[in-house]
């Protein structure tokens, strides 16, 4: 809390959304306010998080530079491919706790700016700071004494402290005496980020003390959630960038362990599972599952941005290096085991026609961003294969967009005479297929691809015996 020593010093919790502006009854006397935040950036995060703001009470502005994105949200259309996404916006827009607009004009009454815009990198993973910047010039000129904002787009450490506070601060007003910043990194999981914005704790990191405290007391009373307030902007910033390091390492850990235990007949699920009951540290060893690659906007940059931001200092991390080539490979690598699994059948993938179950870059969810199975059915398509793609979650026209052809309308048209059935996302749907209803559909004997289904052993052995043939990642 800032000690007051005249007109030009406050503490931003009384002024910010930690203790948000009482509003006037027509009598002139003060009424019970709630919370007012600007949420610029309404992508995938920044709708997550709009609409757990506003359930909790926030009335939240909603802005994007994307006109066409504006449209589609006041007309009721969202194009989070989150489950649940569409029906909790919906009903915070009907309430009325949710305004869309571009117009950077709303910014001058809240009092709370949250910025997740998209942070891409360059080829040579280099962050790339237009959006970020852009931002922030429109802010400064509509900063108010006492508005607290808060950066939770990924960036390279350092970048709030020079970039954004400096941008700021052409406002005339000093960071830690007339506004407050604060760094807050995204931790969201796609399938489980609106669960997870609800619950899980917030990391703070304010360029000032006085920052620091406003920002951790706002989560507190805007989310309901813990916080965990860290010494300084700079380690706020690294620890997004430590965890996706450690996520990707750890995957690509586990894609070299599935090719291990290949070359020796085992089942790398059994592997994991014994491996994981290990306790160490304050945990258990956790070795992730493998699958056909990364993807999503994080993992495939993140990891690069810091290799880069590592490089600028002269510190070499091979680990970044080694696991992003790991992962990479995996398309690949997938399409050569589907191959060989239908040779086994006396098949040739030339000329076989492959079902691809799930094309989004994970399970249960629609996003295609950066999507390896995109990989995937090019390899597939280039060893001759006719694909049919179906994925439940996702929108048609960005799979159009993406892999240059129309997903089939439903299962049954996918998998209709398919020689070979790769699931590459298995999304929850997935799992309730009759094995005795696809096995009359598709052309005997047929392969079944566990790309990312985790199928269990007990299906694996019915699968068998209905007469399928069966390989995976790691199976």
């Amino acid at each position: 809390m800032f000690v007051s020593q005249g007109k030009d010093t406050l503490d931003l919790r009384d002024t910010a959304l930690g203790r948000p502006r009482p509003e006037r009854s027509g009598s002139g006397d003060a009424v019970a306010s709630t919370p007012r935040v600007a949420v610029v950036g309404f992508g995938y995060i920044g709708s997550c998080l709009g609409a757990a703001l506003a359930e909790r009470g926030a009335r939240v502005v909603a802005l994007d530079s994307d006109a066409s994105l504006i449209d589609d949200l006041r007309a009721g259309r969202c194009r989070t491919p989150e489950p649940g996404m569409a029906e909790a916006l919906g009903a915070v827009a009907r309430a009325g706790r949710v305004r869309f607009t571009t117009d950077y004009d709303a910014l001058s009454d809240v009092d709370v700016v949250v910025i997740t815009v998209g942070t891409p990198v360059a080829a040579d993973g280099t962050l790339l700071t237009g959006q970020l910047a852009a931002v922030c010039r429109e802010l400064a000129p509509r900063l108010r004494r006492g508005q607290l904002v808060i950066l939770r787009s990924t960036v390279a450490p350092g970048v709030t402290r020079t970039l954004v506070v400096p941008l700021l601060q052409e406002s005339g007003l000093v960071e830690g005496e007339g506004f407050g910043v604060a760094y807050c990194p995204e931790r969201l999981a796609e399938g489980d980020a609106l669960a997870q914005v609800r619950e899980l704790p917030v990391v703070v990191g304010g360029c000032s003390a006085e920052s620091g405290a406003a920002a951790a007391d706002f989560w507190r009373r805007a989310l309901g959630v813990e916080v965990q307030t860290v010494a300084s902007v700079d380690v706020a910033e690294i620890v997004k960038l430590a965890t996706n390091w450690w996520i990707d390492a750890n995957i690509a850990i586990a894609n070299e362990l599935a090719r291990f235990c290949s070359a020796y007949g085992v089942d790398v699920l059994d592997v994991v599972a014994a491996a994981n009951s290990l306790p160490k540290g304050s945990g258990n060893v956790n070795v992730l599952l493998p699958s056909v690659g990364v993807g999503g906007a994080c993992l495939t940059k993140d990891p690069w941005m810091t290799w880069q931001a590592a490089q600028r200092r002269g510190v070499q991390l091979r680990t970044i290096e080694t696991a992003r080539r790991v992962n990479d490979d995996m398309p690949g690598f997938a399409c050569r085991l589907i191959g060989d699994g239908l040779a086994k059948l006396g098949k040739d993938l030339d000329g076989a026609r492959v079902a691809v179950l799930g094309v989004a870059f994970k399970n249960d969810t629609g996003d295609l961003r950066r999507t390896p199975v995109q990989g995937v059915v090019d390899g597939l398509r280039a060893g001759g294969a006719e694909v049919r793609l179906f994925d439940p979650m996702a929108d048609a026209s960005a799979i159009r967009e993406v892999f240059r052809c129309w997903p089939a309308a439903g299962l049954a048209e996918a998998v209709d005479g398919a020689d070979a059935v790769a699931v590459l996302a298995g999304h929850r749907d997935f799992h309730a297929i009759d094995l005795d209803w696809l096995r009359d559909a598709v052309a005997m004997p047929c392969l079944m691809f566990d790309g990312r289904m985790y199928w269990p052993a007990d299906t694996v052995r019915r699968i068998r015996r209905l007469g399928f043939g069966f390989c995976g990642i790691g199976r």
